[in-house]
């Protein structure tokens, strides 16, 4: 089962919500609605490599999109469950999921 991160308050994961939140093959896990939801999240972040531009950018990484196997998608644009890409660029777009407004 591929896990999804997302949060309530972020326009990108508006529609990654919409796309899979009836599909049994992906559990949706909004980051904002517990603390160990958040916890867990955090200690992915802060520790794989496929977020390294992210935390440099002051961007949550947010939605996120994670394989059984550990691999780490950043975004709906770079993500595709039959071409999945490891640690892709965030997409800047939105303005509430960084610490400078200046995306997700």
């Amino acid at each position: 089962m591929i896990k999804i991160y997302v949060m309530e308050s972020c326009p990108d994961c508006t529609e990654v919500k919409a796309l899979y939140s009836n599909n049994p093959e992906y559990e949706l896990i909004d980051i904002g609605q517990q603390a160990r939801s958040l916890k867990e999240f955090l200690a992915l972040r802060d520790h794989h490599p496929a977020f390294t531009k992210v935390r440099e950018r002051g961007n949550i990484g947010i939605p996120c999109f994670v394989r059984e196997d550990g691999s780490v998608a950043i975004s709906l644009k770079h993500f595709d469950a039959d071409r999945f890409i490891e640690g892709t660029p965030v997409v800047e777009e939105g303005a509430s999921c960084s610490l400078d407004g200046t995306g997700c």
